[in-house]
């Protein structure tokens, strides 16, 4: 998920991001976090009294920005996506461990050859107006996400389905996307390869159906709570713009009786600061996974207390690099400045959360059959920090790109204390060990998306969650041409040909082996984007709350949690 799965963890972590992701793209949290200011008035409700007594069951918690979307087509960031999981639900779900679950569909059918799926949809799901959700409205959610003038970024993860990308690209007809609904509750799935995660991807947002009497002829109708219609364990009862959203238990929900609790409060707050300020003050019952972040010099001593846990997450913190303008289309200078940083010391010294130094996009937390990707593929080869060659590559770059000095340049970041403290260490490390200067810009959320999207940018900050347990989402996502999640703009064919190759693999190791080959080339030749570590979540949560954890890729898992 963008964190764009932009991408927040803990205190310095993200993610989403997000993201999103994705969703992230892309995250938004402290090390890795987001954007959003409201004043000091802002805050949730005090608590209510015990739960024995009758007091409805709540959960409060913060996110970082006001969600630029809650259309599941549209949306591409972890902050968006932690709230509409309790008011969304698809045909599967993952788990915190990511393992997809059964949801709107009971159980599923697959062909031999692995292309055709047969979902057999349960009949008692509603939507909040009270219509049935059926097999038409996956048809109909999946083509809208697909269609151009839908314009989702998140498009391409649906590349999967027969004729998918022809029709999102204007070179077939809706009626030949391999989507259809055989009757209310039969949805046949026809893909255009095998691919054994189908049934993970499918749990993803872009996934996710929305009611098409709601949407139809309302652009806006994700916007407000007057013209959304959901079809979650949890129904949106307020938002106020700029402050928080209000969700309460939706008594239709399918499988009401496991969702425990009765309302959550979810307030937007920026700063780390005035989140932990929250916390101590028992206004909020939740720190981390994308939802507020401990502040990075708090986190040793907590962690030492025992009153906060580290956690390693599924997601990756790194710089993107504006590939199609000077002075960064030049290769030379892109390695320079990743060899002329010191990622431990960015750890020991701002995140402080025990993260991992990254030279690669995939994290050690995604596996392969039960392996870790990282040690199958290590990344160590994959860079050096080396000041002396990194100036050397820099004048060498310098003058293959006609420039005598080096221009003005401008890194970006969405607001957050601990994205400014990274930036601000990196920015010292190129001035002592290249000798150039470069200035710092900060956005709200919603327009840092905005301005990464249309190229507005030297350098920006970027975090990556992961949407499903496979390395094909941090790179085909991420460094493939094609991807909406491509900020950079990076274009290697032969990096392409290979994402596209593994799609098509015959078999698993075949398909990872094209992967990981599209990643080093990526990385170590051409130095797409600037990893910088592997992020961890640093998470605190009250007594008293069951089943609200940081899931595998680092965003908080609250909407089947319950409070003794």
């Amino acid at each position: 998920m963008k964190f764009k799965k932009i991408f927040s963890t803990a205190m310095a972590v993200t993610l989403a991001g997000t993201l999103l992701a994705a969703c992230s793209s892309n995250n938004n949290n402290s090390s890795s976090s987001s954007p959003s200011s409201p004043s000091a008035s802002n805050t949730p409700q005090e608590s209510q009294a015990s739960q024995g007594n009758g007091t409805p069951a709540e959960f409060r918690f913060t996110i970082g920005s006001e969600p630029p979307s809650l259309d599941p087509a549209l949306m591409t960031d972890a902050q968006s996506s932690i709230v509409a999981s309790g008011l969304f639900d698809g045909l599967t779900r993952l788990d915190s461990s990511g393992v997809p679950q059964p949801a709107i569909a009971k159980n599923w059918d697959v062909s031999e050859d692995g292309k055709t799926y047969t979902f057999h949809l349960r009949d008692d799901a509603k939507w909040s107006n009270g219509d049935p959700v059926t097999a038409h409205d996956f048809e109909y959610s999946w083509k809208r996400a697909l269609s151009p003038d839908t314009a989702s970024d998140y498009a391409y993860m649906l590349f999967y389905l027969e004729n998918g990308e022809k029709y999102n690209a204007g070179e077939a007809d809706a009626d030949q996307v391999g989507v259809k609904a055989l009757d209310d509750q039969t949805l046949e799935v026809k893909l255009y390869t095998a691919a054994p995660y189908f049934n993970s991807l499918i749990a993803h947002y872009t996934y996710w159906p929305v009611n098409k009497n709601a949407v139809e002829g309302k652009p806006e109708w994700a916007a407000d709570k007057a013209t959304m219609v959901t079809n979650g364990p949890f129904l949106l009862s307020e938002w106020s713009h700029g402050d928080k959203l209000v969700l309460t238990k939706n008594p239709d929900f399918y499988d009401a009786a496991k969702v425990g609790f009765d309302k959550a409060t979810i307030s937007v707050v920026e700063a780390d600061s005035t989140v932990m300020n929250l916390f101590e003050t028992d206004k909020i019952d939740w720190i981390g996974a994308q939802a507020g972040a401990v502040p990075n010099d708090m986190v040793p001593k907590l962690v030492s207390e025992g009153k906060a846990e580290i956690k390693t997450i599924a997601s990756t913190y790194y710089y993107l690099f504006n590939t199609q303008t000077k002075p960064f289309n030049n290769v030379k200078i892109r390695k320079a400045f990743s060899m002329a940083i010191s990622r431990q010391a960015i750890i020991d010294n701002v995140t402080k959360a025990n993260q991992t130094p990254a030279f690669g996009l995939i994290p050690p937390s995604i596996t392969v059959d039960g392996k870790s990707f990282r040690e199958m593929y290590p990344d160590k080869d994959f860079s050096t920090e080396n000041v002396e060659e990194a100036k050397k590559l820099l004048a060498e770059g310098l003058a293959e790109s006609g420039l005598d000095k080096f221009p003005e340049v401008t890194l970006l970041y969405n607001t957050n204390e601990g994205h400014k403290a990274i930036a601000e260490a990196i920015i010292d490390m190129w001035r002592k060990n290249l000798g150039v200067e470069v200035k710092l810009s900060n956005q709200e959320w919603g327009t840092f998306l905005e301005s990464r999207k249309a190229g507005q940018f030297g350098i920006a900050r970027s975090g990556w969650g992961a949407d499903f347990n496979h390395p094909i989402n941090f790179s085909y996502d991420l460094i493939h041409p094609k991807s909406g999640n491509n900020d950079g703009k990076y274009n290697n064919p032969a990096v392409g040909k290979a994402l596209d190759d593994s799609l098509l693999a015959a078999d698993e190791k075949t398909r990872v082996d094209l992967i990981a080959q599209a990643e080093k080339i990526a990385l170590s030749d051409d130095m797409a984007v600037l990893p910088i570590y592997y992020y961890t979540t640093v998470t605190m949560v009250k007594d008293g709350f069951a089943d609200v954890v940081s899931d595998y890729a680092g965003h908080l898992d609250w909407a089947f949690g319950s409070k003794k």
